[in-house]
């Protein structure tokens, strides 16, 4: 759910935030959660998964598998990348929210990226 958050260190001032842990997959949930998101004028989601971020192929069955820092909407769409479903990443892309890909067991947890620390990958315009 998008909620207030004031554990950034950055700022004084409260953003919203949309946190999608990944745990039941699903398309029509994932579009639904970046709707109401940008519903909610959210400035992010953040969507914790299995891995620490996005990769050019699935690490778990290929180990020269190459994460990404960051990379733009239209780079998951035209590359297939198992982000999240295209209506969702069009979206997102359509509303400027940026998303960011952490792994559920990140060392210092959820905090740690919400500062902008530990590994993830940043998908943006």
């Amino acid at each position: 759910a998008c909620a207030h958050s004031t554990a950034r260190e950055a700022s004084d001032t409260p953003s919203r935030i949309l946190a999608d842990t990944g745990i039941a997959a699903g398309t029509a949930r994932r579009t639904a959660a970046t709707l109401r998101a940008s519903e909610m004028a959210c400035e992010a989601i953040f969507m914790g998964k299995q891995v620490d971020g996005v990769y050019d192929k699935d690490p778990t069955h290929h180990p020269d598998a190459k994460r990404y820092d960051t990379i733009t909407y239209d780079q998951v769409l035209t590359e297939y990348l198992k982000v999240m479903d295209a209506s969702a990443i069009a979206l997102a892309r359509d509303n400027s929210m940026p998303i960011i890909v952490f792994s559920l067991d990140e060392p210092g947890g959820f905090r740690t990226i919400l500062a902008g620390e530990g590994t993830y990958t940043r998908v943006h315009g």
